[in-house]
């Protein structure tokens, strides 16, 4: 109980919640997106107790296992990222180490006994990591900032660059304040010559019953030979152009591509907005995230992999889909393997996934590749 209690974080007080009523993106007393999501909870949990697809692997997943020996060498062209599974990744650009969302506990939930549980190992132990410059925090959603995980970062020195307010739970699990960044969209910190920008996001907070009152985001890494991309959680959204052209082009993106669902179409993209957001960047190779670790929706587990890989080939979209635990050098990216199970799973057309509030010339674009017929039962 003493666990859950903590888990939940805390909320902004003092002069933390000063700079959150600054934020030309906090109104009324919380944060808000440009544009209103349209959500329809209760559609969606029926959909997910109705069952039938295939929400987890029928066997643990084989990872692919890392010691801290193998980052003792920097990556030979500056840059090299390792997916560990859903948004936990290493980005090593231009001579910096940079670990966003680091979730390694068991369950994406306040309680270690309930909640959706993951399906594999994480390829490296926490211990193991090798040293690092910087953690990014997307929001505090549970599979995105897990205390278990920030309880044991809190023995190390490492910084970490958050929204604004989610400082509070930090502060609350033991980082001290010299170490918590509080950032609002378009504002940036330097790591040497490697710009750290907070850039929007369509999504939304919270860790108990009150939504909204941390902000959410994306993250663009920009370094003096390589830039990154990593979208956090997000709907579709026009800004993704304004990002692209403000920071692009990205040598890699690394787009949420799961838990997705019709019934929420403005919090999660889906692969086919997944694949369009990545144009809107100005991406070169894609690597999908966010799928493969928890269930967090009512589609099979590999129907991200599937639809995205048709969706960046109707496109003509670089993409990789990585084992969790494999490194993936931009300009040595080995042949697609289908490492993941071949069973059912339900196509574009099937389950459409298309954002609402868009402005007519985006949706227009979507919808021409996004079909919007009802999802098969």
């Amino acid at each position: 109980m003493i666990h859950m209690w903590r888990a939940l974080g805390s909320k902004p007080e003092g002069e933390r919640l000063a700079r959150v009523q600054q934020s030309p993106n906090h109104r009324n007393g919380v944060f808000r997106n440009a544009l209103t999501n349209r959500e329809d909870i209760a559609a969606a949990l029926g959909q997910m107790m109705r069952g039938g697809a295939q929400r987890s692997p029928a066997e643990p997943l084989t990872v692919v296992r890392r010691t801290r020996e193998d980052y003792a060498k920097p990556p030979v062209d500056g840059l090299r990222v390792t997916w560990f599974g859903h948004s936990s990744i290493l980005i090593e650009i231009d001579g910096k180490r940079i670990l966003t969302d680091p979730v390694w506990g068991p369950r994406t939930s306040p309680s270690p006994f309930f909640g959706p549980k993951r399906f594999h190992p994480m390829p490296l132990a926490l211990e193991e990591l090798p040293p690092l410059d910087a953690v990014l925090i997307s929001h505090d959603h549970y599979d995105h900032l897990d205390f278990p995980t920030i309880q044991q970062l809190a023995g190390t020195d490492v910084p970490f660059y958050v929204p604004l307010g989610v400082g509070a739970h930090l502060a609350y699990w033991g980082i001290e304040e010299h170490r918590i960044i509080e950032m609002d969209w378009w504002q940036e910190a330097t790591l040497d010559q490697v710009r750290l920008v907070f850039t929007p996001a369509r999504h939304f907070s919270g860790r108990g019953l009150k939504r909204d009152r941390t902000l959410w985001g994306s993250w663009s890494l920009v370094g003096p030979q390589h830039r990154v991309f990593f979208s956090g959680d997000s709907g579709m959204f026009p800004g993704f152009s304004e990002i692209g052209e403000r920071l692009g082009p990205f040598d890699i993106t690394l787009m949420e591509s799961g838990a997705y669902n019709g019934a929420w179409p403005d919090v999660h993209m889906g692969p086919e907005q997944a694949v369009q957001a990545h144009r809107m960047v100005r991406g070169k190779l894609l690597i999908p995230v966010h799928w493969g670790t928890f269930s967090l929706a009512a589609h099979a587990w590999t129907e991200p992999a599937e639809r995205i890989l048709v969706a960046a080939e109707k496109k003509g979209v670089r993409v990789f889909i990585p084992r969790q635990g494999e490194r993936v050098l931009p300009g040595q990216v080995p042949a697609q393997q289908r490492w993941w199970p071949d069973i059912a799973w339900q196509t574009a057309d099937q389950a459409p996934v298309l954002s609402t509030a868009l402005p007519e010339a985006l949706r227009g674009e979507l919808a021409s590749d996004l079909p919007v017929a009802a999802p098969s039962k």
